[in-house]
């Protein structure tokens, strides 16, 4: 995956030419995360791009961008669980520390990790993990992404 879509991630999911985005949901779009060294990393963008901060939202937003999280998150844990016996579990976060809009992080966690890093945040792996190109989003994925895309899906269905 190439291209300037990362300079402009809302901007092209709302034109459809982001290529992570999995689906949209209420208040934005859950996508794949760029880097798997965690099968399953996805992120939920709000669907206003000048948004940065959950507290900029109005309230009925806020809380529809709250319960999207839920969804995103539960779907991981479906499809990772359905993948991985080892998956343990789903962390969410609210961060906006790099990136100026906002975005929530939904990160599996799984039995196989490290030991020093099972029980920290993710945040703390080894930069390499974001950077080397074994973990790098590509069709090895797909699976994934359906299985993730399905249970959305299927969620959403009996909402």
């Amino acid at each position: 995956m190439t291209g300037d879509w990362r300079m402009d991630r809302i901007g092209t999911a709302l034109r459809g030419e982001n290529p992570t985005a999995l689906r949209r949901l209420t208040s934005g779009f859950a996508v794949i995360g760029d880097v798997q060294f965690l099968p399953g990393y996805s992120v939920l963008l709000v669907d206003e791009p000048d948004v940065q901060r959950l507290s900029d939202l109005p309230k009925a937003k806020r809380l529809s961008f709250l319960s999207d999280m839920d969804q995103l998150g539960e779907a991981v844990e479906r499809a990772c669980r359905r993948l991985d016996p080892a998956f343990r579990r789903v962390n969410l976060e609210i961060l906006g520390n790099t990136d100026r809009f906002l975005h929530a992080h939904v990160w599996p966690r799984f039995e196989w990790e490290p030991a020093d890093a099972v029980g920290a945040p993710v945040w703390l792996y080894p930069r390499d993990r974001w950077s080397d190109e074994q973990f790098r989003l590509g069709p090895q994925h797909d699976v994934l992404r359906e299985a993730i895309g399905g249970e959305l899906d299927q969620l959403r269905s009996m909402a």
